[in-house]
């Protein structure tokens, strides 16, 4: 346990430092780096070899799921046939712990021929005055980013683990400061995950709402037989009561059960007009899914009218369309 603590303690302080860096004396850099990415017109090549290469996975795609474009170009692959995947107007992010990486340094000369800016993340101390010259990479870089430790994590100092949390994190750091310069919202990043659950939590009510002959929709004059009639073809135990286009009211399954229940088979004989319940719960169609359950649960319904300019009806959104999306 003692070991396994720490570890985490290497590497948290490995991180501290990190942030010191990015605070101070790297700040410029970081914010040169931002300015870059935020430029490129193309997408962002994040390659790397090894453990760094696993690291570099990550970061493209996290890149790409916060409103960055971005690839993951396997160096070694790169120099038999895959530099093809790099264009002009393209930036490549380059990680490597030594920066001396014999595959990365090979690809370097095409980067410069394509004038493709190079960012590059290294684990070589650039700190002036240290005593060390920068690592190949480094200096090859247009923006050369500190991931320097004092150690690894690894009882023998061998296996990358403080370098590649600390390559992680600025590579994350990277990331989200790009997503809040682009003004980034919770719905694009649910935009880019259809099949998760936040992009299902975050799904508008104009993607799952009823709508055109789905709806149940009657006339003010409708005889309730018939309003009866349309509630029971279109399933939704609602049906909407329109004038010119205009939400004027609803008839529930719960208010035909209390009309019959206090004025027994009377109720066939009046109109849609005389029994239905005006100002019902409304939502835009642009409003959120999870808007739309809370109304429902708040006044304890189980559909609302989808209104949009002018109180016109647009759709029903019943509480079993939320179950196809989790909500429920």
């Amino acid at each position: 346990m003692n070991i396994a603590e720490n570890v985490v303690r290497i590497e948290a302080e490995a991180l501290r430092r990190l942030a010191e860096r990015i605070s101070g004396p790297m700040a410029a850099d970081v914010g040169r780096a931002v300015e870059l990415i935020l430029a490129c017109t193309g997408r962002v090549v994040v390659t790397g070899m090894g453990k760094s290469g696993i690291i570099g996975r990550k970061l493209a795609a996290t890149f790409a799921s916060t409103g960055t474009p971005a690839l993951f170009l396997h160096p070694a692959e790169a120099l038999h046939g895959d530099l093809g995947m790099v264009m002009r107007g393209d930036l490549v992010l380059a990680l490597s712990a030594s920066g001396e990486t014999e595959e990365i340094l090979e690809l370097l000369p095409n980067i410069k021929r394509l004038g493709v800016p190079l960012i590059s993340l290294t684990g070589d101390s650039l700190h002036p005055g240290n005593g060390q010259p920068p690592s190949m990479l480094a200096q090859a870089a247009d923006v050369a980013l500190d991931c320097s430790i004092q150690k690894e994590a690894c009882t023998l100092g061998l296996a990358p683990t403080a370098s590649t949390t600390t390559m992680l994190a600025l590579g994350d750091a990277l990331a989200v400061a790009l997503s809040e310069r682009r003004g980034f919202r919770a719905e694009d990043f649910a935009g880019l995950h259809p099949g998760g659950k936040l992009g299902k939590r975050l799904a508008r009510v104009s993607q799952l709402m009823h709508r055109g002959e789905e709806m149940p929709r009657v006339a003010p004059a409708t005889p309730m037989i018939e309003v009866i009639c349309e509630m029971s073809r279109k399933g939704l135990g609602v049906a909407a009561v329109t004038e010119d286009e205009a939400l004027i009211g609803i008839i529930s399954d719960g208010d035909l059960r209390r009309l019959l229940e206090h004025r027994g088979t009377d109720v066939l004989k009046l109109s849609a007009g005389e029994c239905m319940t005006r100002d019902p719960r409304t939502i835009p169609p642009e409003s959120f899914a999870a808007q739309a359950l809370n109304v429902m649960e708040q006044h304890k319904i189980t559909s609302l009218m989808v209104v949009g300019a002018g109180n016109r009806l647009e759709g029903v959104l019943h509480l079993h369309d939320l179950w196809e999306v989790e909500l429920v």
